[in-house]
């Protein structure tokens, strides 16, 4: 097949599109990326591309096209303006620069915006090609849930909008079982809707890892400790998390571990320095996919998060999979489907969402919990992960969904 693949993010941003792309291609699909300049999650575009744009037309195999778009920034403004500025040069200079190009299919990868689905229909009608879109963040409820939308009659707008992509996509992948009623809702009908999660990452399929040359990942220097890995916002309750580490802060032998970047990574320093965290707690910043199984099996637990409310408890978070795939017992604050999953592998701990003091003490569980024990919640995560979110088996349904579209047409 001819596939056309429109995502707002892609490499050299971290995303699991990008693994995608090489399983499609290395199936022997043609595969072709509309995306913007990679900026995510700094909010400003890459050094390395902006000397060398050249050098990232290719990956994997597929052609990248990409259009001008406004960094994401640090306001809410500038993240509006990143948005809008994707749809509108996606649906112009998008089209422009794949003219003469025909696909079979388009594919739509949607975390935060949807609106990034509007090129893709737009470029599925003009080029008689079916889409399908790929959901992994609900609108217009996500809006509300972080209060970047507060109007009523915005949200009900974005309704409108999120119901007519919906209506308008031949296909429509959900990342979560708890998401069909929600998409139902806007879609008017399930007979389109498919559920489709994420999967650990190609790097945690070799079991053997190097040394991690960190200082705070010594392994004789008798700490426990405690890694959280990924994007820093609003969404991961990090007030929450702090709590937690206050409350074991006379715990010397417990060290907090922040591998990552984010939107809110300036406000959560700011935090660590004001309640004088400094001492137990790490912030690393951000290394490449390639470096996180090693962090992950250095580590001696794994800690995901989520704010409390409806919309988050229907999610999984991206990084669940990953840290099931490495083996470590995990630490889990959050609510509905992430929380089910870890607790169906019975790979770690868990406590309800934004509950800081439940949080210690799980933690203080988990460390008087005997060696042998964790080990074995690292093992059953890992065959959890390699039967629940088998990356192979996703890849096979993938392809035969689109097949089918695709012959519909």
């Amino acid at each position: 097949m001819r596939i056309l693949i429109v995502s707002q993010y892609f490499w050299p941003e971290n995303f699991r599109i990008n693994e995608l792309v090489t399983e499609l291609v290395a199936r022997g699909h043609e595969v072709t990326v509309l995306t913007g300049l990679p900026n995510y999650p700094s909010g400003q575009i890459f050094p390395d591309y902006s000397k060398n744009p050249n050098g990232f037309e290719q990956y994997g195999g597929a052609s990248i096209v990409r259009v001008p778009l406004i960094p994401r920034g640090r306001s809410r403004i500038q993240l509006a303006l990143n948005y809008l500025s994707f749809v509108i040069s996606g649906s112009t200079l998008g089209v422009w620069r794949l003219r003469g190009k025909r696909f079979d299919v388009v594919f739509a990868y949607l975390i935060s915006p949807i609106t990034a689905a509007l090129p893709a229909l737009l470029i599925g009608r003009l080029k008689h090609a079916p889409v399908a879109i790929w959901v992994l963040d609900l609108w217009p409820e996500t809006l509300a849930a972080m209060g970047a939308v507060r109007s009523q009659l915005a949200l009900r707008w974005v309704g409108y909008l999120v119901s007519f992509i919906y209506r308008h996509s031949a296909r429509i992948f959900v990342q979560s079982k708890s998401f069909v009623s929600n998409v139902v809702q806007y879609a008017g009908d399930d007979a389109r809707v498919r559920y489709f999660p994420g999967w650990a990452e190609q790097v945690f399929d070799n079991p053997a890892v190097n040394p991690i040359a960190v200082p705070e990942f010594k392994s004789d220097d008798g700490k426990f400790k405690i890694l959280f890995a990924g994007n820093i916002g609003d969404a991961q309750d990090f007030p929450s998390i702090l709590t937690a580490i206050e409350a074991l802060r006379g715990r010397t032998d417990i060290r907090w571990i922040i591998l990552g970047e984010g939107r809110a990574k300036a406000h959560v320093e700011t935090l660590i320095e004001e309640r004088g965290l400094g001492d137990i707690v790490v912030m690393l910043g951000q290394y490449p996919i390639e470096s996180m199984p090693s962090f992950f099996r250095a580590a001696d637990a794994l800690l995901v998060t989520l704010k409390g409310g409806s919309i988050f408890s229907m999610t999984i978070p991206g990084k669940v999979q990953s840290y099931l795939a490495a083996g470590v017992p995990i630490l889990g604050m959050l609510d509905g489907e992430g929380a089910r999953v870890i607790e169906e592998a019975g790979a770690g701990f868990i406590c309800p969402a934004g509950d800081g003091s439940a949080l210690a003490r799980q933690v203080l569980r988990l460390i008087e919990t005997p060696a042998s024990e964790r080990t074995a919640m690292g093992s059953r995560g890992r065959a959890y992960a390699a039967r629940e979110f088998n990356r192979a088996h996703l890849m096979d349904r993938l392809e035969q969904t689109l097949a089918e579209v695709v012959q519909v047409r």
